[in-house]
């Protein structure tokens, strides 16, 4: 069975226009439900916004089926997503699962829907995952330990692990002296994701659903070249708005999948901590420059 496609937007209208676009081209769409939750305004002007969105998915065509979820108050991006994962995970038992600002590859969905089925028994497996960093030399296909969060598609079997307390998992991170080996080596800060989390100081599905899979010691599938571009990195991005180009890629335009072992591939695993620690300095460069920009 083709794997249902769900979709969160909220109040980019333009960027909408594009995933949606691009999600047509793939040669899968036809055959593929695809289901949109537009999230609840917070505020008069919002609202504008969120309506453009709402008037332009009642247009969708070119899919199986669309079916749209209007929320009549807003859950947040955090809520929205794991409400709605939740509700068609457990109708449909897999889903992929696409916000408004990735653009995909034609053969996104071939990709995705490929290996959920290759990978659909193997309960080391917790998702297949559809973005990869811009690095040179990975192989076709590859695990890393946990998940992610840009294009990605995953089984009842894993999100039933989903742990909403980020609590509970800093103390399992804790208990078992994992917090290095989930932060790459500490090249990147999950961690202190994690905790701002727990503080409110952010609301991050993504950081606990990446340990969830982590602490239960799953894998997660990567191509060696990208399917989705993410277009969210400017003023108008939940979680980062200031403009960067250090995850740009070329999407991937081929198409030739294979089940491998699984297991970590940890030369990849050093690469990503390479990269990680690469585009430190550049993000705080970019940061700094677009705030002396907004003070001047």
């Amino acid at each position: 069975m083709v794997a249902p496609i769900v979709l969160f937007v909220y109040n980019r209208p333009l960027h909408t226009k594009q995933v949606v676009n691009a999600l047509k081209n793939n040669i899968l769409a036809s055959e593929s439900e695809l289901f949109i939750f537009s999230d609840g305004a917070k505020d008069d002007i919002s609202a504008v916004k969120v309506n453009e969105v709402r008037d332009f998915i009642s247009t969708i065509t070119g899919f199986k089926k669309v079916n749209l979820f209007f929320r009549d108050k807003n859950f947040g991006l955090s809520d929205s997503i794991i409400d709605g994962v939740t509700t068609i995970i457990e109708l449909y038992g897999k889903a992929i699962v696409l916000e408004d600002d990735l653009i995909t590859s034609p053969n996104f969905l071939l990709y995705m829907n490929k290996n959920l089925d290759l990978y659909e028994s193997d309960n080391k497996v917790a998702s297949i995952h559809a973005y990869v960093y811009p690095i040179d030399g990975l192989n076709n296909t590859f695990f890393l330990k946990g998940a992610d969060c840009w294009g990605w598609g995953t089984w009842k079997r894993s999100w039933d692990l989903f742990e909403t307390n980020g609590k509970i998992l800093q103390d399992q991170l804790k208990s078992f002296n994992l917090e290095r080996e989930v932060n790459f080596n500490n090249s990147y800060n999950y961690t202190k994701m994690l905790e701002d989390q727990i503080e409110g100081k952010n609301n991050s599905w993504a950081v606990r659903w990446y340990i969830s899979a982590f602490l239960n010691n799953m894998l997660t599938l990567y191509p060696g070249k990208s399917y989705i571009q993410n277009i969210g990195f400017d003023e108008y991005g939940t979680h980062f708005n200031s403009y960067t180009d250090v995850y740009e890629v070329e999407l991937n335009s081929t198409f030739n999948i294979s089940k491998i072992e699984i297991e970590e591939d940890l030369y990849a695993r050093k690469k990503f901590e390479k990269y990680f620690r690469m585009i430190k300095p550049n993000l705080i460069f970019r940061i700094k420059q677009r705030l002396l920009k907004l003070f001047k």
